[in-house]
């Protein structure tokens, strides 16, 4: 027996959700104290540091002017962000409302929609609820992923517009004001996040059972929908606000930096509003959407092995909750660290960032391992069964907590791999920037080289991972530790989030003319962020290779897909298509992206040349325009993808059966994590050189500068180029191996009973 009750568990996961909730919101209302408002002529400074004396006060510039105009561009950004989303979830709604009835008819059908029980799938001597309810079931956990997913998404992007300005105005006061406005903004979003996702899904579990009662197979099976529903809309997120996001930057990087010559984020480029709208609808909404749904996945595929082992079986609630209190630990440990970044330690001096920002994370490790074992002590028993292929494999508690920290400590490595790829401190990067010397050819033949290069540790890492979980406690080992991996989620949403805020305070800053102190230190706070969102795609491309490998294992379980032969045509035909469908998938979203990116930069340069006195800073740019072309492309871009990821598993499952799908399934995930993580890093480390040149903080950097040399513009093209490939091919490809898994697991019993159409007739 496990020493927590099942009472107890029963307060405390709801408790920690609760903490968390309340933390973002205390978070909030700090962020919230800087005024977009002119401070009074002679009033009165705050000892709470909310008043320090200002850069613009000792050079005398005017204090009122410059807070209207952050206020305004704050205004135009989030209105872009805004009606983008709206517009987004129009479209989503559709699908989601089709999807579902899909959902509803497919799993209804598996047994002619009766009302009527039947055997269960794993215990045969005991009898399940009937497939029309859990059809019914499913498809309502299914809108409740689909809408937390959005609701997350939305939520960030609110924050982050409402911080953004908020940073730029304190970055008057000090990079260390300037820093903890941001970085608070960003775990608002990383504890909303975080706290949502496992309330949501307490409460679905809990209200489910109502129905199901001792038939935990069906509760948990229906209850998978839940990642489904998050994941989808993260594709979409994902997809659309990548292609937004890159034919802004793309747009307003060539023809502003290159053919123009003038600086990033200059008031004069029509698209520069467009770029910071694309922030946070690409890096905000679309990332927070994506990290929800790799932890929905992940809870959901341990909760299923779970319900067909010992704990299901003997009806341990507690056990059962393992992975939920797992995350309910991890955003305890998450608070405690994020006050080592706001309040116990100041940040003084802009090389103070970047180390604050990695200590994050080296924190949140180390206080979450010792929070692991604490959960494994506490909530499982000594010894018992996890369900493996068939057969009951006796795991101990400390065996479990071994998974657990395996993937977490792999999520480290992989972020530091990641890190070193892509910063501009370590020699990959410089050696790329140095490449420009001979033209953008030799930057684009390094930068390449660099991606496939960095994917080596990362893979084995995973594998490692893969090995000890599986040997340890079979698929059931490997959910736990993609959970592992994603535990610290809310802390890593947080530096994530922090990036795409620090870019916006640095856009605003150099367009509401503020001097250039300002813009080195908001320069300073992004070029840190630039690094830790690198770290943070890692994170995320790890834990779905590990996710969609524990969901493989839970549908192969349920279609009774006894074992997948490589040697057997039926799934070798699937091996290779599934291998195939990660480079179809970019070649659809980078394509999308250079087709937008090519009417913003036409409208771009049809501004520069129409609109007299643009280029002296006396005509007004059309900004609206640009936000509408990026708006247009990106809705209309983004369903082809879309529809690849979601009607392949259908398609499969249905035409040629479970084994074929299987196969699709392992090839999609051992193509798909290699792409994602050099198409990530490639992008990465391109556009660091870039940085590493422009910024010329050392002397072989300057030997590459200034900026507008050739050197610099070949770092440019190179950076451009890599754009769609760290920001939208690449970190879409993980949510595609993980959705048609889920996928794959949530229409299992309707493929084991009906699919295979074509292999029937022939």
């Amino acid at each position: 027996m496990a020493i927590l009750s099942d009472v107890a568990t029963e307060v405390l996961i709801p408790i920690a959700a609760i903490i968390g909730i309340g933390f973002s919101i205390a978070q909030w209302v700090l962020v919230a104290r800087v005024k977009l408002a002119p401070s009074q002529p002679g009033a009165s400074r705050s000892k709470d540091g909310y008043g320090d004396s200002l850069i613009e006060e000792e050079e005398g510039l005017n204090d009122h002017n410059v807070v209207a105009k952050c206020a305004e561009i704050q205004n135009a950004i989030a209105e872009g962000a805004t009606s983008f989303l709206f517009t987004e979830y129009q479209y989503v709604g559709v699908f989601m409302s089709i999807f579902a009835v899909v959902i509803f008819l497919f799993l209804g059908s598996v047994e002619g929609f009766s009302t009527k029980t039947h055997p269960c799938t794993y215990s045969k001597d005991k009898e399940c609820k009937p497939a029309l309810f859990n059809a019914l079931f499913s498809t309502v956990s299914f809108l409740l992923g689909a809408i937390t997913s959005v609701v997350s998404g939305f939520l960030g992007m609110k924050i982050a517009t409402y911080a953004n300005a908020r940073t730029t105005l304190e970055a008057r006061k000090g990079v260390g004001k300037a820093f903890i406005t941001a970085f608070r903004s960003g775990a608002v979003m990383g504890f909303l996040l975080a706290s949502n996702g496992l309330l949501v899904l307490y409460i679905a579990i809990n209200l489910f059972k109502m129905y199901y009662g001792d038939d935990w197979e069906g509760l948990f099976e229906s209850i998978t929908g839940y990642g489904l529903g998050g994941s989808s809309m993260a594709l979409f997120g994902r997809v659309g606000g990548g292609i937004y996001t890159k034919a802004a930057d793309v747009g307003a990087g060539l023809v502003g930096k290159v053919e123009r010559n003038i600086p990033e984020d200059d008031p004069r480029n029509p698209a520069v509003i467009a770029d910071n709208v694309g922030d946070n609808v690409g890096d905000i909404a679309g990332m927070g959407s994506d990290l929800f749904g790799s932890y929905a996945e992940s809870s959901c595929a341990a909760l299923v092995v779970a319900s067909i082992s010992s704990f299901g079986i003997n009806h341990d609630f507690t056990g059962m909750c393992y992975p939920l209190l797992v995350s309910s630990m991890g955003i305890i440990v998450c608070l405690i660290t994020t006050l080592f970044a706001t309040d116990f330690f100041e940040i003084k001096a802009v090389k103070e960032i970047e180390p604050s920002l990695k200590k994050q994370l080296i924190i949140s490790t180390a206080l979450m391992t010792v929070g692991i074992a604490l959960v494994s002590w506490l909530a499982l028993p000594y010894k018992f069964t996890i369900f493996n292929f068939g057969e009951q494999k006796e795991v101990t508690n400390w065996g479990l907590f071994l998974c657990v920290s395996i993937g977490l400590w792999a999520g480290l490595i992989i972020g530091y791999v990641t890190e070193y790829y892509t910063s501009n401190a370590y020699s990959p990067v410089q050696d790329v920037a140095d490449a420009c010397r001979t033209g953008a050819a030799t930057n684009v033949i390094f930068g390449l080289a660099l991606g496939y290069k960095s994917v080596i540790i990362p893979i084995f890492a995973i594998a490692l991972g893969i090995y000890v979980s599986f040997t340890i406690a079979a698929m059931y080992g490997i959910a736990v530790a993609a959970l592992g991996m994603l535990s610290t989620i809310a802390t890593g949403l947080s530096i994530d989030a922090y990036g795409p805020i620090s870019d916006n305070a640095g856009g605003i800053a150099e367009m509401a003319g503020m001097s250039h102190r300002i813009r080195e230190r908001t320069d300073a706070l992004d070029a840190a962020g630039n690094t830790t969102a690198a770290i943070g795609k890692g994170f995320a491309i790890g834990s779905a290779a590990l996710v969609s490998l524990a969901l493989f294992g839970a549908f192969v379980s349920r279609a009774g897909v006894k074992v997948v032969d490589v040697l057997s045509p039926k799934v070798i035909i699937g091996l290779i298509v599934g291998a195939m469908l990660p480079y179809w998938f970019s070649a659809m979203t980078m394509k999308s992206v250079g087709s937008a990116a090519l009417k913003m930069v036409e409208e771009v340069r049809r501004q520069f040349n129409t609109i007299p006195g643009l280029m002296e800073g006396t005509g007004k740019p059309d900004y609206a325009n640009c936000v509408k072309i990026s708006t247009d492309a990106s809705i209309k871009q983004m369903i082809p993808p879309g529809a690849l990821v979601m009607l392949t598993p259908l398609i499969v499952g249905t035409l040629f059966g479970v084994q074929t799908l299987s196969g699709v399934l392992a090839g999609a995930l051992v193509s798909g994590v290699q792409v994602a993580i050099s198409a990530s890093n490639t992008g990465g480390a391109w556009d660091n050189a870039k940085k590493y040149i422009e910024a010329g903080a050392s002397e072989h950097a300057r030997s590459l500068g200034p900026k507008g040399s050739d050197c610099h513009k070949a770092a440019v093209i190179g950076d451009t180029i890599g754009d769609p490939l760290k920001d939208t091919s690449g970190p879409s490809l993980n949510i595609l191996i993980k959705l048609m898994a889920v996928e794959s697991l949530v229409f299992a019993p309707f493929f084991a009973t009906h699919g295979g159409i074509l292999f029937k007739l022939f």
